[in-house]
């Protein structure tokens, strides 16, 4: 939790994306239909447009801020509402100013355009109050309690991303994976979206994997693609702690997309009874101190199970595979 050396609004920042429309040189704009914007989810799919090879998105931005905020009263002045659009991979932060709403105190309303050539997969978009306070022009008084995702490949809003399976003969397959050709699957967290890449080469592998049912062989599909979930939490796990975005005060910031909703998920169990933040701190802290780390791996291995239901998995498969037994013995 962040302490601010100033007063701070109390009270909820909501955000919404009202709209969407995309634009191409040359072209009329398009007005993307409400598919490609889910409120519950907090998405907007700007795959889902028809212009091929759009440039400019044009965001329509309500916000909603406490009452308070434009109190005269306050210990703020020159309050203002701004949406920022940031995203990670291309190093990108756009913001453009809300108005506020005539007919409401509380409702600020805007436009955010975005280059197609800024964003490279998913980008963030938030809302900041901004006031004058001690004298002090430019300070975040107040931000949205949750944040909207901008995706400009997927059709679909969907907050969630799985990982990825290849298929690929290692042994004649890119360079980097020749060198892992004895193993039946290599997973890959350095994208946008972890992926596993399964080695066609591997005897029996294929068809495992394509296994269905309750039969031996679709038992242990289950428990493959369960183990290689946990393979994929982990990996995300470790890269993200890895390649954490440090304040100048020290304190380690939440990355965005895959990785930081890998985090959120995990860090409960990795570092119980903390608040998201405190854990995230005491992570970075053993992985960059000199002791720590290694106890750790366990709580690790531990959250990364559970999250993609090994436990479960492998319980079933055990009494499938004996219920199998005791059906062939009858």
């Amino acid at each position: 939790m962040k302490v601010f050396p100033y007063p701070r609004l109390r009270g909820a920042v909501s955000l919404r994306v009202d709209s969407a429309r995309v634009k191409a040189s040359g072209q009329p704009r398009e007005q993307l239909d409400s598919r490609a914007r889910s409120v519950i989810e907090r998405v907007v799919a700007l795959g889902a447009a028809e212009t091929d090879e759009w440039e400019v998105a044009a965001l329509t931005v309500s916000a909603t801020i406490p009452s308070k905020a434009t109190d005269p009263q306050g210990p703020w002045s020159e309050v203002a509402v701004v949406a920022v659009l940031t995203e990670r991979a291309t190093n990108t932060r756009v913001t453009s100013r809300l108005a506020p709403d005539p007919e409401d105190g509380r409702g600020w309303r805007g436009e955010l355009q975005v280059l197609r050539s800024d964003i490279f997969d998913r980008a963030v978009l938030t809302v900041q109050v901004v006031a004058t306070v001690e004298d002090v022009p430019g300070r975040i008084v107040g931000e949205a309690t949750e944040e909207w995702i901008v995706d400009v490949r997927s059709d679909v809003p969907i907050r969630e991303q799985s990982f990825d399976i290849k298929e690929v003969g290692f042994a004649k397959g890119p360079r980097w994976l020749q060198a892992f050709n004895g193993a039946p699957w290599i997973v890959n967290a350095s994208g946008v979206v972890p992926a596993v890449h399964i080695n066609t080469d591997f005897d029996g592998m294929v068809d495992v994997l394509g296994a269905e049912g309750r039969g031996p062989d679709g038992l242990v599909n289950a428990m493959l693609v369960s183990q290689m979930a946990a393979e994929v939490w982990t990996a995300v796990f470790h890269s993200a702690i890895g390649d954490l975005e440090i304040e100048d005060d020290g304190t380690p910031l939440f990355p965005h997309g895959w990785q930081g909703e890998v985090l959120r998920e995990m860090l409960p169990d990795v570092v119980p009874e903390r608040t998201l933040e405190d854990a995230l701190r005491e992570v970075h802290r053993r992985r960059v101190g000199a002791t720590g780390w290694t106890e750790l791996q366990p709580r690790i291995q531990y959250a990364a199970m559970r999250r993609a239901e090994v436990p479960r998995v492998l319980a079933e498969t055990v009494l499938g595979l004996d219920k199998l037994k005791r059906e062939e013995e009858a």
